[in-house]
């Protein structure tokens, strides 16, 4: 599987990750990555940095170490009807933002409700990837999110930390298979992502990866392939 990008990872601003940007810039170096993009939690998750950080991420240079860094935020679906913790205005000056569900941000809902959750969350102009979508705590119609992905130009994430034995996320893996079995039915492109909160993470896809090959998923239809194709789906250089 080839390997060129991490678009989701944290760091010391997340209150919950341990290295600074250009520690986790040189780890990506290290696993010979081309991109790595910084996404730190947005406000609602305890322990995070106030807005005026992401406010002031225009200031950062967007290359370091010889490879392209982009910085955007993993912000919080707050409710099922898509609410984010990150204003519009400030979601459009991120260079690629995440939206995931938490624990400590939203209370699990019904199928229903974490679908039409998810749902919204695809139609925010300034969402480019869903967020681990494998947590059974917040059941999905993935018949229902897929397509939507697809055809609002929203990558589905396959997170590798989610895999890994010691997750805290609940029986992700049928759910991921779930999600992989329609994205290959509805050739809908996937993002692998490690989730790194430190560096030893950064670039960690190899729980993701070993299941993509016991799936047989199409090299396709995962845009970690191509930087020039990741690129379509971020706020930085995609047309909106």
């Amino acid at each position: 599987m080839i390997h060129k990008l991490d678009s989701h990872t944290h760091t010391l601003a997340s209150g919950h990750a341990y290295n600074t940007i250009m520690e986790m810039a040189k780890a990506a170096v290290d696993q010979k990555l081309e991109l790595l993009a910084v996404t730190d939690h947005a406000m609602a998750m305890p322990g995070t940095c106030h807005s005026f950080y992401f406010m002031n991420l225009r200031s950062l240079p967007r290359s370091m170490y010889g490879i392209e860094v982009l910085f955007g935020s993993e912000v919080n679906i707050m409710n099922y009807d898509g609410k984010l913790d990150m204003s519009q205005g400030l979601l459009e000056q991120m260079d690629v933002v995440v939206a995931s569900m938490h624990t400590p941000c939203l209370k699990p809902g019904s199928i229903e409700e974490v679908t039409k959750g998810y749902l919204k969350a695809i139609e925010n102009p300034f969402v480019n990837i869903i967020g681990h979508p494998d947590d059974a705590r917040y059941p999905v119609d993935f018949e229902l999110v897929v397509p939507a992905a697809k055809e609002h130009h929203v990558l589905l994430e396959l997170n590798n930390s989610s895999l890994k034995p010691d997750s805290s996320r609940k029986e992700p893996l049928p759910n991921d298979i779930r999600m992989l079995e329609l994205c290959k039915k509805y050739k809908a492109q996937i993002i692998v992502d490690s989730d790194a909160h430190n560096v030893w993470e950064v670039g960690g896809h190899d729980y993701a990866y070993e299941l993509l090959k016991a799936m047989d998923f199409p090299e396709e239809l995962v845009v970690n392939r191509s930087v020039e194709e990741y690129k379509t789906y971020t706020n930085r250089f995609k047309k909106i």
